[in-house]
């Protein structure tokens, strides 16, 4: 059995699942199936596959901090975070942890290509199928896991199947990919699921290292030479690999389907019928639960009243719906969304209104996530901002200073220790201390437990861009 490095996306921001996805905190973080995120379901999954490695993530500067934290609660040891300078896509993502697996695990280890924001139902199927694509991969070839569809849907595209591959592991069997078909309309994407020939293409793949680095070479010899030099220059930060930024922006931002599978005869896929689901829409929202019997679905303190085909979702405090009908209605704790079911694709074009109008709703949740733990704004108002601060055990903020606002620190769980100027004292919990303008300080949990204070901010400007940091454990910078 070769080794198996699984490597996850984890880019993207998932705009369509605004208001619960958000720029900084996108859909693939988001707990939505259980009490894991869907990028720790997928890492979970991965890591029951026999011969799987630790895992390679890949996501870019913004969201470092939250993808290795995540990795480290759901107890995934010894994997590694590829920070892109820029995305550029699935390719020379593809190509960039290729060229790392290679270096790290040798030229016929296996990539096992996974997209961190989708949901897998069936791990046993999916385990299946991916016996049967390391077959294939193991033979030379790329392997696309294409997805047995369950509706007519016109918003991904298709893979034909071909000649079958030996050999077969129960139902699961690698195919020649016999053709691509772009998003088809409704009539044929139909014809397609009647055929039982297509499957929809569901962006996860299986490939030798080496096999894949080759075709990409022959096909984007570019691309293939800028993404190794991105990995050859790469530097370490903590438990981060850092491509080169410079040899990075020498690719050109392409899929793996355009670059590489839809262009070379090495092509194969093994199908998936295992609840798949990408997540891709509210849409989503009426699929994970059973409606009830006026086709209604809710989830979190939802009240529906005279209602037909609703889907609500209630993030915080209690959502009331009457007398409404194929309704989508998401709640957070400060945005409302409210969407005919026929216009959920263009969720995201609220989302690129939002960005041109400069509104945060758009890059951040009222809850903002850092290193150390979170902070969440209770109130705000003129010349005062009240926030909620978590500190998990051995977390600590950069030794910093303000130039516009002073704060006041009240301690409601666990113990502090501040350091302000030159003084260094512990506070328990119900005490309190004063951050005057201008004075060096730091906050640090140094106990066992979680800690947790309230931050009283007062000053003529209490943006977080008022932060000048000279020194920080996790390596960041003042625009960071």
């Amino acid at each position: 059995m070769p080794i198996i490095i699984p490597v996850l996306l984890a880019g993207g921001s998932g705009t369509r699942l605004w208001p619960l996805s958000r720029e900084l905190y996108p859909k693939q973080f988001l707990s939505l199936v259980d009490a894991q995120s869907l990028l720790q379901n997928t890492a979970l999954r991965a890591a029951t596959l026999p011969g799987a490695g630790a895992p390679l993530a890949i996501c870019g500067e913004t969201h470092r901090f939250i993808v290795a934290e995540q990795l480290r609660e759901a107890g995934i040891q010894g994997g590694k975070v590829m920070l892109e300078p820029q995305a550029r896509n699935t390719a020379p993502a593809a190509a960039c942890a290729a060229q790392w697996v290679q270096a790290q695990h040798g030229p016929q280890a296996i990539v096992l290509l996974l997209a961190a924001d989708q949901v897998v139902a069936d791990v046993d199927a999916f385990g299946l199928a991916v016996e049967a694509a390391i077959d294939a991969a193991q033979a030379g070839c790329i392997v696309s896991f294409g997805i047995k569809p369950t509706r007519a849907e016109t918003g991904f595209g298709y893979l034909r199947k071909g000649d079958a591959l030996e050999p077969a592991h129960g139902d699961a069997r690698a195919w020649r990919i016999a053709s691509f078909v772009e998003k088809p309309d409704a009539a044929r994407a139909q014809a397609f699921v009647d055929s039982g020939e297509y499957f929809w293409n569901g962006g996860m793949f299986a490939f030798r290292a080496d096999a894949f680095l080759q075709e990409l070479a022959r096909l984007e010899p570019q691309m293939a030479d800028a993404c190794a030099r991105a990995v050859a220059l790469s530097t370490e930060d903590l438990d981060f690999c850092r491509l080169d930024a410079a040899a990075f922006a020498q690719a050109r931002s392409e899929s793996i389907d355009y670059a590489v599978m839809e262009r070379t005869d090495k092509a194969a896929l093994v199908p998936l019928d295992a609840g798949w689901d990408d997540v891709g829409s509210w849409r989503f929202l009426q699929e994970m639960s059973a409606a009830d019997a006026q086709g209604n679905v809710a989830h979190g303190d939802v009240m529906l009243q005279d209602c037909k085909g609703t889907s609500a979702y209630a993030d915080s405090g209690l959502l009331t719906l009457l007398g409404v009908e194929d309704l989508v209605v998401v709640t957070t704790r400060d945005a409302v969304l409210v969407a005919d079911k026929g216009r959920l694709q263009d969720v995201k074009a609220v989302v690129e209104r939002l960005r041109s109008e400069g509104r945060k709703e758009a890059r951040e949740h009222t809850r903002v996530y850092r290193p150390w733990g979170w902070y969440e704004t209770v109130a705000q108002g003129p010349r005062f901002l009240v926030k909620h601060l978590f500190v998990k055990p051995g977390g600590r903020l950069s030794l910093q200073m303000h130039h516009h606002r002073a704060e006041h620190w009240t301690v409601v769980k666990g113990v502090a220790r501040v350091v302000c100027g030159e003084r260094d004292t512990l506070l328990a919990e119900d005490e309190s201390t004063y951050i005057p303008l201008g004075h060096r300080h730091r906050l640090e949990n140094p106990g066992k437990i979680d800690l947790e204070l309230i931050e009283v901010q007062s000053g003529g400007y209490l943006g977080e861009d008022d932060i000048v940091r000279f020194e920080d454990h996790y390596g960041r910078g003042n625009g960071d």
